[in-house]
């Protein structure tokens, strides 16, 4: 229940509760008037409240005026995602309608309560139901700059009431320092929050727990992606064009040591010879005909990691500077004679047979063992069984939404023929083929005949010539039947008045098929 507890004096039934609040109030004081450190004074208010006050979570939360959102600043007692949670428009849940009305709101039990949002996640309902909690406004007369709010388990009104006085004292206190930071800083630190969350965002999309596939071969490059990210060392990929090299390098980075550094991608194929150079290390002004100084990709990497793919395309001039690099992480630009230390991670990727190639003498033994340090072989698609389904799923659910269609799955016959396909392009090849699949769907299921004609048994290689009516009426035909029969688990009757035939006629069409009851029913 919502209550009003708040009083215009400030009241403190102990002297040592008195004598802390009191040295609190110098310590902000002394903050903003000698150092004008707005952040260290939030940063002690917090740390006051965690450990004076019993608050189990806190947080200075901002209003940025041009955007209309009121997001946690400063916390205590939660993790970065949770605080990244913590944003409002004005008027919304109770952190909103506080810094919309400009008044505090005291929630003696958030349980009993529906305007508590719990955005952040850190409130576990059926535990915390008696949990209070306090918000109270930061203004200057009637402009409100933001609120202070937090939670602590029930214990009186007269505890609550002590503790709303306190934050309604800190708050004004605080407001005409707030407003001077937010004139300063508000665009920067609404771009370090946005910065935040989608590190926060690609950290959790690039998780392994969270890529796709289930398959044994799979589970073993997950356990060395979590092995070797918490680490520098260089990884090299190995595997076939399109398997996901790429997935697994983003992996890398942002479950690594420097996450929010930056990650630098350079497909070395693309670079034609007369720049790769130029591009990879840089340039000085005057190197060359009208060259102007340039910074290169590993120069741009410094403090995060550079993604090297198709590293086995590069020249063997390339290859003794990246050599060096490798080995003392120092290199100069082109036309330059000063050496540049960079603190950089190596990924390398290749679907070449390196060791091949140094026996051939196109790519250089020492920087083979160089990258070689921790090498991934990533499983061509056709060796990850299962996992086709699962990926064919995830596509077909992505392009839909990206093309506004109402697309609930694909049909039997069209994914025996996904499992069946060799896959030489492998996950690419999949997404492209599904993706198109998507287009061409004019209901709510991907058919075998959405799919492209290299996948069909039936079709001669070379003729072009789509599959004739009567095969589409067969293959939608089939897919009916099977679809039918496994949502009603095997039974024929049910089925053939779900499809509105007899049960004879019913008997026929499976007849054809070579389709028997049994195998749909559990267990069957």
């Amino acid at each position: 229940m919502r209550v009003e507890l708040y009083d215009a004096e400030l009241q403190c039934e102990a002297d040592e509760c008195r004598g802390k609040i009191i040295t609190l109030l110098l310590r902000v004081g002394k903050l903003l008037s000698e150092q004008n450190d707005v952040v260290a004074a939030l940063d002690s208010l917090l740390s006051y409240m965690r450990r004076h006050m019993g608050m189990q979570r806190a947080a200075i939360n901002l209003l940025h005026r041009e955007s209309g959102h009121v997001f946690a600043y400063r916390c205590t007692g939660m993790t970065p995602s949770e605080q990244d949670r913590g944003v409002y428009h004005v008027g919304e849940g109770i952190t909103g309608k506080v810094v919309e009305n400009a008044t505090p709101i005291v929630l003696r039990r958030i349980g009993s309560e529906p305007d508590f949002l719990n955005r952040t996640g850190t409130i576990m309902l059926d535990s915390d139901k008696d949990m209070s909690f306090i918000c109270v406004p930061i203004h200057l007369g009637p402009k409100v700059l933001g609120a202070i709010s937090a939670s602590r388990l029930y214990q009186s009104d007269a505890a609550l009431r002590k503790h709303v006085n306190v934050l309604s004292v800190m708050a004004q206190m605080l407001a005409h320092a707030v407003e001077l930071y937010l004139v300063e800083n508000i665009d920067r630190v609404e771009w370090e929050k946005r910065t935040r969350l989608l590190l926060s965002q690609l950290k959790e999309r690039f998780h392994p727990d969270n890529m796709i596939g289930i398959s044994r071969p799979m589970q073993e490059v997950y356990e060395l992606i979590h092995k070797a990210s918490p680490t520098k060392v260089t990884v090299l990929l190995l595997g076939e064009s399109g398997v996901g090299k790429e997935m697994v390098a983003n992996a890398l980075h942002y479950g690594g040591l420097r996450p929010g550094g930056p990650f630098i991608k350079c497909n070395c194929a693309a670079l034609p010879e007369s720049i790769v150079e130029s591009e990879l290390f840089g340039h000085e002004k005057g190197s060359f005909t009208g060259a102007s100084f340039r910074k290169g990709r590993f120069e741009d990497a410094d403090g995060g990691t550079i993604f090297l793919d198709e590293v086995g395309e590069l020249s063997l001039a390339v290859q003794a500077k990246l050599l060096r690099l490798l080995q003392e992480r120092q290199f100069e630009r082109v036309g330059g004679n000063r050496s540049i230390a960079v603190d950089i991670r190596i990924i390398a990727a290749t679907n070449r047979d390196l060791a091949e190639m140094v026996t051939q003498g196109t790519f250089r033994e020492d920087l083979y063992y160089r990258l070689n340090v921790f090498p991934v072989m990533i499983p061509p698609l056709r060796q990850r069984g299962d996992d086709v389904v699962a990926l064919a799923e995830h596509f077909m659910n992505y392009y839909a939404k990206e093309a506004e269609k109402n697309i609930t799955g694909i049909s039997t016959s069209a994914m025996n023929l996904l499992v069946r396909h060799n896959w030489p392009g492998n996950v690419r090849e999949l997404e492209n083929v599904i993706h198109r699949a998507v287009i061409l769907a004019e209901g709510e299921i991907l058919h075998a005949h959405d799919l492209p004609l290299a996948l069909h048994p039936q079709t001669s290689p070379g003729k072009g010539q789509p599959p004739n009516l009567e095969n589409r009426l067969a293959s939608i035909e089939y897919d009916m039947l099977v679809e039918t029969l496994r949502r009603c688990q095997g039974n024929m009757s049910k089925a053939a008045e779900a499809l509105g035939l007899t049960r004879r006629t019913m008997g026929l069409r499976m007849k054809r098929f070579n389709l028997n009851y049994k195998q749909f029913r559990e267990g069957g």
